[in-house]
């Protein structure tokens, strides 16, 4: 066969581990550049590497390089002058994809089309008809590079991109691609350590990419084996012969892999729907009887039965906020304690875009190589697990928060402290003198220190205001650092017990979407009433605190009454007004997630669920046009604005305020109140429109004394009939 100039791009760093792999399938002088590899080789060789190469992302057959493509017209004519009829029947689809701008050309769709106007010319002036364009999966695809005005066009001859193997029919958020996770294995030379019998676990495996790219290496299975789409398929060039050749090598290849004995590939992961994607990817590679995933805990990680050694490979959570950053650092710690506990002889390999967090593993790292997660630069950090390698993390921390602390200080951070202290004195007394367990502590006090500190028991919600436009972003994350570094010194709360979360403005339903997914809820107290409060999944609490006047009114209010809570969330108003002897309760709010968390929170407090404590799930003016019950006491709480799948139409509280109030008055008893509140800080109220009723605005006694600061928080309307 003749010898062709080829070319295998690939990610950034990968490109050297792609020139080993190429030379092994025959490759001729290959030569790793930035974005790939440059080779020689015969039809089977480019055949070869489409099939085989786990790393490359394309394999492209380069019919021109250097052309002139100085503007539009050079570029056509570029293009123009390649016998086109050699390489597509006109009968057949065409797609181009270009890269590249100059100062004439500045579109890549633009660049694109003349190319394609180019072709089709060509070919119909040379055939006497044109092909069609097919973007998604054409016969051939031509892929163009303009660098200045220089112009490569080329066969692509993978027709797309060889990371989709074929096998991910599901996924989770964020997905590692496949040809990097590959390439982390090929660094860590685990072909060499699968065939010594070597085990491998991913603790965090989300959709199992680590783990089914090691099973297809261990079992020797050519990663191209499901794709039933090749660029080169409708090349007048292909040769079917010696493609269906190595499509039975590769098959025999197979079958002998998978009769082996293979190593122990486990995955684990606390999502459920994260190990059911990761199964259902396994089964797809034809690998569900080779690969293992188990839904568990980090904590509850263990070596595979017998397994004497092991490589345990993981691609941690990034985060990139400090908050995310506080868990990643107790990800990490816990990670390198579960190693040092149980994994004694094993080596360790964690992906990271984070790789300062290595640190916090009490390991020291025997090398770190430098990848690219897409645009992100990122570490592979590899640890032995033997003793020699172990570091005092508790030394490591101390002398990191002695810095961290002198570094805040020094930078403007003692008048936030000083703040904080101030606060402790007024606040902390005040709120021990009147048995309160959960205030704000502080509130935005200093403007360049733009965070809310929320007091639950022994806890702190942290929650950071987005920055004014002018402030830098690093700056904003400097004083943010030096946020979480003062608190525990100076409120003596540990920093596993202190949870940030950024608090920007939301719209519609933002405020109720799910942050994390840690489950972990914490029971506190507010006057008699207990209460779940979940301090990290969520935007808010569960418990808005600036209403504990509110809702110790209606405590008071309760007994005998009939209470109707709309808009309930974690209904927090009708737990006060049960055990202010509320004769009966109704609850109503849209959302299962807190109606469920208002279930709990009445048995919490020895208050069943049921028919005098009635959780209703429904859109609340649906609700209060085919309600006919009366009630004498009435709290009325919506958002700001709402629009929701499950509502018809959409909830604009300074819009339909007017038809709201009419519609909870029509169900108030005779003598009945409506207590009608807002959190909108624009909302003006109606009064003229509602002049019939008898209205009594209590904002300034509904606001807290922790709220003092902030008195446009919410406001709050007492309303009868008139």
């Amino acid at each position: 066969m003749n010898r062709l100039a080829l070319f295998a791009t690939a990610p950034q760093g990968i490109e050297p581990l792609l020139a080993a792999e190429l030379r092994a399938f025959g490759a001729v002088e290959p030569q790793p550049g930035n974005g790939g590899v440059a080779f020689q080789g015969d039809l089977e060789t480019a055949y070869r590497a489409c099939l085989w190469s786990r790393l490359a992302s394309r394999i492209l057959l380069p019919l021109a390089s250097a052309l002139p493509a100085d503007d539009a017209d050079t570029l056509y004519a570029a293009a123009r002058q390649l016998p086109w009829e050699e390489h597509l029947d006109p009968a057949h689809t065409l797609a181009v994809d270009f890269i590249g701008t100059n100062r004439a050309i500045r579109h890549s769709q633009f660049g694109a089309q003349r190319i394609k106007d180019a072709i089709v010319d060509c070919l119909r002036e040379q055939c006497g008809r044109r092909p069609a364009i097919d973007t998604v999966r054409p016969d051939l695809r031509i892929n163009a590079h303009l660098h200045g005005a220089a112009l490569t066009l080329a066969i692509d001859l993978s027709g797309d991109s060889l990371h989709r193997r074929g096998y991910r029919v599901t996924t989770v958020a964020a997905p590692m691609k496949e040809n990097l996770a590959a390439a982390l294995l090929a660094k860590l030379d685990w072909p060499t350590l699968a065939r010594q019998g070597c085990a491998l676990l991913d603790p965090l495996c989300g959709s199992g990419t680590l783990v089914i790219e090691a099973a297809l290496m261990a079992a020797d299975i050519a990663p191209g084996l499901l794709r039933e789409y090749w660029g080169f398929q409708g090349w007048r060039g292909h040769t079917a012969a010696v493609w269906q050749d190595l499509l039975a090598e590769a098959r025999e290849r197979r079958r002998i892999g998978l009769a082996r004995s293979l190593p122990p590939l486990t995955g684990r992961d606390r999502d459920a729907r994260a190990v059911a994607a990761a199964r259902a990817n396994a089964a797809r590679a034809g690998l569900e009887q080779v690969v293992r995933f188990v839904q568990g805990s980090l904590e509850d990680m263990q070596p595979p039965a017998g397994a004497a050694m092991g490589l345990l490979v993981t691609n941690p959570p990034y985060g990139q906020r400090l908050g995310e950053q506080v868990e990643l650092e107790q990800l990490y710690a816990r990670l390198g304690d579960l190693l040092k506990a149980r994994f004694a002889g094993w080596r360790a390999a964690v992906f990271t875009g984070n790789p300062q967090l290595g640190k916090r593993m009490g390991l020291k790292a025997v090398k770190s190589n430098a990848f690219h997660n897409g645009a992100l630069p990122c570490k592979l950090l590899q640890f032995r697990v033997e003793p020699e390698f172990f570091v005092d993390r508790e030394a490591l921390d101390r002398r990191a928060r002695e810095q961290a602390l002198s570094s805040a200080l020094s930078e403007g951070g003692e008048a936030f402290a000083n703040r904080l202290r101030k606060n402790l004195r007024t606040l902390g007394r005040w709120a021990e003198r009147e048995d309160i367990q959960c205030y704000r502590l502080y509130d935005a006090d200093l403007p360049e220190y733009a965070v809310a500190v929320d007091v639950y028991g022994d806890w702190l919600h942290v929650q950071e205001y987005a920055p004014p436009a002018a402030i830098a972003p690093a700056k904003a994350a400097r004083r943010l650092e030096h946020v979480m570094t003062l608190l525990p010194e100076v409120l003596g709360i540990p920093p596993e017990r202190i949870a940030l979360k950024v608090r920007a403005r939301q719209k519609g339903t933002a405020q109720y979407r799910k942050q994390a997914d840690t489950g972990r809820f914490l029971a506190v107290r507010e006057g008699p009433a207990r209460l779940w409060v979940n301090l990290t999944d969520y935007l808010d609490s569960g418990l808005f605190l600036d209403h504990r006047p509110v809702r110790t009114w209606l405590r008071g209010q309760a007994a005998g009454k009939r209470f109707l809570n709309l808009f309930c969330y974690t209904a927090a108003a009708t737990v006060h007004a049960a055990l202010g002897g509320a004769a009966a309760t109704t609850s109503v709010d849209l959302s299962r997630t807190y109606l469920d968390w208002a279930a709990r929170n009445l048995e919490l407090n020895g208050l069943q669920p049921g028919p005098r404590h009635r959780l209703i799930q429904a859109d609340c003016r649906q609700w209060l046009l085919r309600e006919r019950g009366e009630y004498d006491l009435i709290f009325l709480d919506p958002p700001t604005f709402s629009n929701s799948k499950r509502m018809e139409g959409v909830l604009d509280i300074q819009r339909d305020h007017v038809a709201l109030i009419r519609a909870a008055v029509a169900r108030l008893a005779r003598g009945g109140v409506l207590v009608f509140s807002t959190n909108h800080r624009r909302f003006r109220l109606e009064r003229e429109a509602l002049a019939d009723l008898a209205i009594e605005d209590v904002t300034r006694w509904s606001i807290p004394k922790d709220f003092a600061r902030n008195p446009r928080i919410h406001q709050c309307w007492r309303i009868r009939r008139g």
